[in-house]
């Protein structure tokens, strides 16, 4: 099975869904090729931290901050409940652009590395709350998950890969996407936002029934002569 997916390394429920949807792929022990595509939250997003999380939350929905507050925490304890230590109160908000470059160049070159390198990402965002558009702190995470120095900072220090990701923005939105995450099972099934890993699990269940009706209609054929029957 493919799995391809949109999401953004601020993003907590992309982290969220995809710890959910890994764990209902390996309780059915299922073999999926993941392709992960960049969607950027806010493309004009800061260099440097501007705001709390909390009071982007309060701006964004019109809350007070008491308000916000409270429902920044009930998305970490969503997290929390998934077993990662989510902080997200404490995110410190920055442009994610390179760190989207550094995944295209670990899907060009190091395609071991990526699953890796994806984790690596989303942990230094909401566990260790961790600035993305630093590039020191990109070229930590990057050497973490297996990529050459050489390459990162290749990749840091000019606009490689701008157009991939760029790509996979416009490829999103002209197909209707403008939220994450996005999740599309083998170019057929589409699941926008994060399910609950039991709704998760019913959905491969799903996919996989349909996939064995598909493959038991593909066995009505002839050749060499000879029908099956």
């Amino acid at each position: 099975m493919k799995i391809t997916y949109w999401s953004d390394f601020a993003c907590p429920y992309c982290y969220i869904g995809n710890s959910r949807l890994k764990r209902a792929i390996k309780d059915l022990d299922l073999d999926v090729e993941f392709d992960i595509r960049a969607f950027e939250l806010d493309q004009n997003a800061p260099k440097d931290v501007e705001s709390t999380t909390v009071e982007r939350f309060a701006i964004k929905y019109g809350l007070s901050k008491e308000d916000a507050a409270k429902q920044v925490a009930q998305i970490s304890s969503l997290g929390i409940e998934e077993g990662i230590n989510f902080k997200y109160e404490t995110t410190l908000y920055t442009n994610t652009r390179d760190a989207h470059r550094l995944m295209k160049l670990a899907e060009n070159r190091y395609p071991e590395s990526v699953e890796t390198l994806a984790t690596l990402l989303f942990d230094g965002y909401f566990v260790e709350n961790r600035k993305l558009a630093d590039h020191e702190v990109l070229m930590e995470i990057a050497l973490e998950a297996g990529l050459n120095e050489n390459d990162i900072e290749n990749v840091l220090n000019s606009d490689l890969y701008n157009s991939d990701v760029e790509n996979d923005e416009s490829i999103a939105l002209s197909g209707g996407i403008h939220a994450v995450p996005f999740y599309l099972f083998d170019n057929k099934y589409s699941i926008p936002g994060a399910l609950s890993y039991d709704d998760f699990k019913s959905v491969l269940k799903q996919i996989i029934a349909e996939s064995e009706v598909d493959d038991d209609k593909d066995t009505d054929n002839c050749a060499d002569g000879v029908c099956k029957i």
